[in-house]
């Protein structure tokens, strides 16, 4: 049970050091009424959503940890962690807060309420819903484009040197041979 000890304690020494790394935003200068907008523009476009896992993970990491150290005491573990996790989940809020100050802080109260409003519409939530698709798209079309272009380039700039200089020159791009000009 030392060893348990210990790496609970190591887990802890590490969670503030991680914690004192991340700098905090100070409140001080956004109002409430930021702060309202802040947090309606951050639920319109699901900011912190992805960051409802951190604490279920952490716990499972630890609680992995600590087994691998102490398997005879896998079934207290479990319930020690489990219910420790439970009493740190209020702390979720703070992360809205930090969330919705750093919103506040970066928009302006107009900007803000324009944003909700746009990502509350049917517009808005079909962006958030398909933008990622389109945007994927997008690059794969770009690539495609890219490659087509970069082919039809080598192909019009080693024929137009061909005609320029001759077939003595040596082909542009490796792999490519220099054509005869006619």
């Amino acid at each position: 049970m030392n060893k348990l000890a210990g790496l609970v304690r190591t887990f802890a020494a590490t969670a503030v050091l991680l914690s004192a790394s991340i700098p905090a935003v100070q409140a001080q200068d956004v109002s409430e009424e930021q702060i309202k907008a802040a947090r309606a523009t951050i639920a319109a476009l699901g900011v912190t959503n992805n960051f409802d896992n951190i604490l279920p993970n952490l716990a499972e990491r630890l609680k992995n940890t600590l087994i691998q150290a102490s398997p005879n005491f896998q079934e207290l573990i479990t319930a020690t962690v489990d219910e420790k996790a439970l009493t740190l989940a209020a702390r979720r809020a703070d992360l809205e807060h930090e969330a919705a100050t750093i919103y506040a802080k970066t928009f302006t109260l107009e900007e803000l309420n324009a944003i909700t409003e746009f990502y509350n519409s049917t517009a808005g939530k079909k962006l958030l819903n398909d933008g990622p698709i389109a945007s994927r798209e997008i690059l794969k079309a770009a690539d495609i484009w890219a490659a087509g272009v970069s082919r039809d380039l080598n192909t019009e700039a080693t024929k137009s040197l061909d005609a320029k200089v001759g077939t003595s020159a040596p082909a542009l791009v490796e792999g490519t041979p220099a054509t005869p000009a006619q």
